[in-house]
Protein backbone atom coordinates (compact mmCIF):
# COMPACT_ATOMS: atom_id res chain seq x y z
CA UNK A 1 0.00 0.00 0.00
CA UNK A 2 1.56 3.66 -1.25
CA UNK A 3 0.55 6.98 -0.58
CA UNK A 4 -2.80 5.83 0.67
CA UNK A 5 -3.70 3.60 -2.33
CA UNK A 6 -5.49 0.36 -0.89
CA UNK A 7 -3.99 -3.10 -1.42
CA UNK A 8 -5.95 -5.11 -4.06
CA UNK A 9 -7.02 -8.59 -2.77
CA UNK A 10 -8.38 -11.32 -4.42
CA UNK A 11 -9.94 -13.97 -2.23
CA UNK A 12 -9.75 -17.61 -3.73
CA UNK A 13 -11.48 -20.68 -2.01
CA UNK A 14 -13.73 -23.36 -3.19
CA UNK A 15 -16.34 -23.39 -0.16
CA UNK A 16 -18.64 -20.42 -0.40
CA UNK A 17 -19.27 -19.75 3.26
CA UNK A 18 -15.82 -19.42 4.05
CA UNK A 19 -14.88 -16.79 0.96
CA UNK A 20 -17.94 -14.81 1.42
CA UNK A 21 -16.53 -14.73 4.99
CA UNK A 22 -13.16 -13.25 4.00
CA UNK A 23 -14.77 -11.26 1.90
CA UNK A 24 -16.86 -9.43 4.53
CA UNK A 25 -14.61 -9.71 6.99
CA UNK A 26 -11.86 -7.04 4.01
CA UNK A 27 -14.45 -5.02 3.48
CA UNK A 28 -14.83 -3.60 6.67
CA UNK A 29 -11.24 -3.13 6.71
CA UNK A 30 -9.25 -0.34 6.64
CA UNK A 31 -6.74 0.38 3.60
CA UNK A 32 -8.01 -3.14 1.67
CA UNK A 33 -10.10 -3.66 -1.17
CA UNK A 34 -11.67 -6.76 -2.61
CA UNK A 35 -10.23 -6.90 -6.21
CA UNK A 36 -12.37 -10.04 -6.98
CA UNK A 37 -13.57 -13.98 -5.83
CA UNK A 38 -12.69 -17.01 -7.40
CA UNK A 39 -14.30 -20.74 -6.51
CA UNK A 40 -11.41 -22.35 -8.15
CA UNK A 41 -7.77 -22.53 -9.02
CA UNK A 42 -8.39 -21.50 -12.80
CA UNK A 43 -10.97 -19.02 -12.01
CA UNK A 44 -8.24 -17.35 -9.50
CA UNK A 45 -5.46 -17.73 -12.58
CA UNK A 46 -7.57 -15.78 -15.09
CA UNK A 47 -8.99 -13.21 -12.32
CA UNK A 48 -5.49 -12.44 -11.47
CA UNK A 49 -4.27 -11.45 -14.73
CA UNK A 50 -7.26 -9.50 -15.49
CA UNK A 51 -7.88 -7.42 -12.24
CA UNK A 52 -3.87 -7.15 -11.53
CA UNK A 53 -4.46 -7.74 -7.47
CA UNK A 54 -1.92 -6.75 -4.67
CA UNK A 55 -2.38 -9.79 -3.04
CA UNK A 56 -4.17 -13.09 -3.46
CA UNK A 57 -5.39 -15.48 -0.51
CA UNK A 58 -5.23 -18.67 -2.23
CA UNK A 59 -6.53 -21.75 -0.75
CA UNK A 60 -4.37 -24.53 -1.12
CA UNK A 61 -6.84 -27.54 -2.00
CA UNK A 62 -9.63 -27.02 -4.63
CA UNK A 63 -11.04 -28.65 -7.17
CA UNK A 64 -9.77 -29.01 -10.49
CA UNK A 65 -6.75 -26.38 -10.43
CA UNK A 66 -5.57 -25.94 -6.77
CA UNK A 67 -3.75 -23.60 -5.15
CA UNK A 68 -0.19 -24.73 -6.00
CA UNK A 69 -0.84 -24.93 -9.51
CA UNK A 70 -3.06 -21.65 -9.59
CA UNK A 71 0.02 -20.10 -7.58
CA UNK A 72 2.46 -21.38 -10.58
CA UNK A 73 0.77 -20.18 -13.46
CA UNK A 74 0.05 -16.48 -11.82
CA UNK A 75 3.68 -15.67 -10.98
CA UNK A 76 4.75 -17.16 -14.67
CA UNK A 77 2.72 -14.69 -16.82
CA UNK A 78 1.54 -11.99 -14.44
CA UNK A 79 3.40 -9.03 -15.53
CA UNK A 80 5.69 -7.60 -12.75
CA UNK A 81 5.34 -6.63 -9.98
CA UNK A 82 3.56 -10.33 -9.68
CA UNK A 83 0.88 -10.59 -7.40
CA UNK A 84 1.61 -11.36 -3.63
CA UNK A 85 0.19 -15.12 -3.01
CA UNK A 86 -0.63 -15.86 0.51
CA UNK A 87 -1.43 -19.57 0.86
CA UNK A 88 -4.52 -20.62 3.55
CA UNK A 89 -4.03 -23.86 4.69
CA UNK A 90 -5.81 -26.63 7.44
CA UNK A 91 -1.83 -27.68 8.79
CA UNK A 92 1.35 -25.76 9.03
CA UNK A 93 3.59 -28.74 8.27
CA UNK A 94 1.83 -29.36 5.13
CA UNK A 95 3.61 -30.74 2.23
CA UNK A 96 1.20 -28.27 -0.03
CA UNK A 97 2.13 -25.85 1.81
CA UNK A 98 5.60 -26.58 0.82
CA UNK A 99 5.19 -27.16 -2.59
CA UNK A 100 3.32 -24.02 -2.86
CA UNK A 101 6.38 -21.89 -1.17
CA UNK A 102 8.68 -23.67 -4.09
CA UNK A 103 6.10 -22.15 -6.52
CA UNK A 104 6.85 -18.82 -5.40
CA UNK A 105 4.22 -18.45 -2.88
CA UNK A 106 5.21 -15.22 0.13
CA UNK A 107 3.47 -17.48 2.79
CA UNK A 108 0.72 -18.81 4.15
CA UNK A 109 -1.74 -18.64 6.95
CA UNK A 110 -4.08 -21.16 9.22
CA UNK A 111 -7.22 -20.94 8.52
CA UNK A 112 -8.44 -20.66 12.03
CA UNK A 113 -6.43 -17.56 12.65
CA UNK A 114 -8.48 -14.52 13.84
CA UNK A 115 -9.03 -11.44 11.68
CA UNK A 116 -5.99 -9.23 13.28
CA UNK A 117 -3.85 -11.51 12.35
CA UNK A 118 -5.08 -12.62 8.73
CA UNK A 119 -5.53 -8.77 8.19
CA UNK A 120 -1.74 -7.88 9.61
CA UNK A 121 -0.66 -10.34 7.24
CA UNK A 122 -2.08 -8.87 4.25
CA UNK A 123 -0.57 -5.84 4.92
CA UNK A 124 2.70 -7.53 5.63
CA UNK A 125 3.14 -9.53 2.39
CA UNK A 126 1.13 -6.92 0.65
CA UNK A 127 4.21 -4.46 1.17
CA UNK A 128 6.80 -6.94 0.60
CA UNK A 129 7.46 -7.90 4.21
CA UNK A 130 8.66 -11.19 5.56
CA UNK A 131 5.40 -12.84 6.87
CA UNK A 132 6.77 -15.27 9.68
CA UNK A 133 9.83 -15.12 11.16
CA UNK A 134 12.13 -16.81 8.79
CA UNK A 135 12.06 -20.15 11.53
CA UNK A 136 8.86 -21.32 10.96
CA UNK A 137 9.05 -21.71 6.82
CA UNK A 138 12.58 -23.10 8.14
CA UNK A 139 10.74 -25.90 9.97
CA UNK A 140 8.31 -26.34 6.78
CA UNK A 141 11.21 -26.46 4.50
CA UNK A 142 13.32 -29.32 6.93
CA UNK A 143 10.22 -31.13 7.11
CA UNK A 144 9.89 -31.89 3.61
CA UNK A 145 12.83 -30.33 1.63
CA UNK A 146 14.14 -34.00 1.31
CA UNK A 147 11.49 -35.41 -0.22
CA UNK A 148 10.91 -32.27 -2.75
CA UNK A 149 14.05 -33.75 -5.40
CA UNK A 150 13.01 -34.76 -8.58
CA UNK A 151 9.93 -33.11 -8.46
CA UNK A 152 8.52 -30.20 -10.98
CA UNK A 153 9.13 -26.39 -10.22
CA UNK A 154 10.89 -23.54 -10.33
CA UNK A 155 12.58 -24.05 -7.23
CA UNK A 156 14.02 -26.96 -7.99
CA UNK A 157 16.08 -26.04 -11.03
CA UNK A 158 18.04 -23.83 -8.22
CA UNK A 159 20.87 -26.44 -8.03
CA UNK A 160 24.35 -26.36 -7.00
CA UNK A 161 25.44 -24.79 -10.06
CA UNK A 162 23.40 -22.01 -10.44
CA UNK A 163 25.14 -20.93 -7.29
CA UNK A 164 27.85 -20.14 -9.58
CA UNK A 165 26.43 -16.69 -10.85
CA UNK A 166 26.47 -15.45 -7.17
CA UNK A 167 28.84 -13.67 -5.69
CA UNK A 168 30.43 -14.61 -2.68
CA UNK A 169 28.74 -12.35 -0.70
CA UNK A 170 25.73 -12.84 -2.18
CA UNK A 171 26.06 -17.17 -1.59
CA UNK A 172 26.69 -15.85 2.36
CA UNK A 173 23.42 -14.11 2.51
CA UNK A 174 21.39 -17.06 0.86
CA UNK A 175 22.88 -19.32 3.10
CA UNK A 176 21.41 -17.25 6.12
CA UNK A 177 18.57 -16.36 4.75
CA UNK A 178 17.96 -20.54 4.34
CA UNK A 179 19.28 -21.01 8.20
CA UNK A 180 16.06 -18.92 9.24
CA UNK A 181 18.07 -15.40 9.84
CA UNK A 182 15.67 -12.22 9.96
CA UNK A 183 17.75 -9.70 7.77
CA UNK A 184 19.29 -7.92 11.22
CA UNK A 185 20.66 -10.62 12.08
CA UNK A 186 22.16 -11.53 9.05
CA UNK A 187 23.83 -7.68 9.03
CA UNK A 188 25.11 -8.11 12.07
CA UNK A 189 26.61 -11.26 11.31
CA UNK A 190 28.27 -9.86 7.69
CA UNK A 191 29.18 -6.47 9.78
CA UNK A 192 26.99 -4.86 7.01
CA UNK A 193 23.52 -2.98 7.20
CA UNK A 194 20.36 -4.06 6.60
CA UNK A 195 19.81 -2.38 3.67
CA UNK A 196 22.95 -3.78 2.03
CA UNK A 197 21.56 -7.24 2.98
CA UNK A 198 18.20 -6.63 1.06
CA UNK A 199 20.46 -5.65 -1.69
CA UNK A 200 22.27 -8.53 -1.63
CA UNK A 201 19.47 -10.79 -1.03
CA UNK A 202 17.33 -8.82 -3.86
CA UNK A 203 20.37 -9.05 -6.56
CA UNK A 204 20.15 -13.10 -5.94
CA UNK A 205 16.63 -13.53 -6.26
CA UNK A 206 17.04 -11.86 -9.33
CA UNK A 207 19.80 -14.09 -10.82
CA UNK A 208 18.04 -17.33 -9.51
CA UNK A 209 14.58 -16.07 -10.44
CA UNK A 210 13.00 -16.59 -7.47
CA UNK A 211 9.75 -14.79 -6.64
CA UNK A 212 9.87 -14.64 -2.51
CA UNK A 213 11.88 -15.15 0.48
CA UNK A 214 10.07 -18.30 1.06
CA UNK A 215 11.72 -20.03 -2.20
CA UNK A 216 14.88 -18.43 -1.45
CA UNK A 217 14.59 -20.79 2.08
CA UNK A 218 13.31 -23.70 -0.35
CA UNK A 219 16.38 -22.77 -3.07
CA UNK A 220 19.04 -22.78 -0.19
CA UNK A 221 18.06 -26.46 0.53
CA UNK A 222 17.29 -27.57 -2.38
CA UNK A 223 20.79 -26.17 -3.87
CA UNK A 224 22.68 -28.20 -1.04
CA UNK A 225 23.15 -24.78 0.61
CA UNK A 226 22.33 -25.72 3.73
CA UNK A 227 21.38 -29.22 4.89
CA UNK A 228 18.31 -30.20 7.22
CA UNK A 229 19.19 -30.38 10.39
CA UNK A 230 22.50 -28.02 10.14
CA UNK A 231 23.59 -25.71 13.07
CA UNK A 232 22.34 -22.04 12.71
Amino acid sequence: MTGGTPLKVLVADDQFLIRAGLVGLLEAAPGLEVAGQAADGAEAVELALHLAPDVILMDIRMPGTDGITATELILARAPRPAPRVLILTTFDLDEYVYRALRAGASGFLLKDSGPQRLLAAIAAVGNGDALFAPTVTRRLVEAFAMRGAGREGRAERVGAAALEALTVRETEVLELVGRGLANAEIAWRLFISEATVKSHLNRTMSKLGLESRAQAVVAAYESGLVVPGGHT
